[in-house]
């Protein structure tokens, strides 16, 4: 489904032509927030590749999968109602093994906004910082 993040006057004129120019009928959606950012999908990889290489039995992509069941789905469940409804319909009875491999499939950061990835990355760094694991934050890339 087509989508824009609309942050200036001059994006919400835009997107009012583009609505204009439509044929009908047609159905329109809207949510508060914005996609999480580029600059966060980088980061979230990066630090799934140090833990990777610090840990030396996963993967970055097993990282990130660990990550999306563990810390992404709870932060969707608790604030989006249609995934809630998909998770504990279509996975929650499932094994934690069968969890894992569903993630490589199911969106997870991809449909996170960016407060809902600010949390999931805090929570990340924390858990990292917690277990000894030390991650390159975006301060010190400079």
């Amino acid at each position: 489904m087509p989508s824009r993040v609309i942050k200036t006057d001059a994006q919400f004129q835009a997107l009012g032509r583009l609505l204009a120019g439509l044929e009908r009928p047609f159905t329109v959606e809207w949510r508060k927030g914005a996609d999480r950012s580029h600059d966060q999908n980088r980061t979230m990889w990066m630090w799934a590749g140090e833990v990777s290489h610090q840990l030396g039995d996963q993967t970055a992509d097993e990282v990130q999968r660990e990550w999306k069941l563990t810390i992404g789905v709870p932060i969707l469940r608790s604030e989006n109602e249609s995934f809630r409804e998909f998770y504990d319909q279509a996975l929650r009875p499932r094994t934690y093994e069968q969890k894992l491999a569903a993630m490589t499939f199911v969106p997870i950061t991809s449909i996170m906004t960016v407060p809902q990835m600010s949390a999931f990355m805090d929570a990340v760094l924390r858990r990292c910082s917690e277990n000894g694991i030390l991650l390159t934050t975006p301060e010190n890339t400079a």
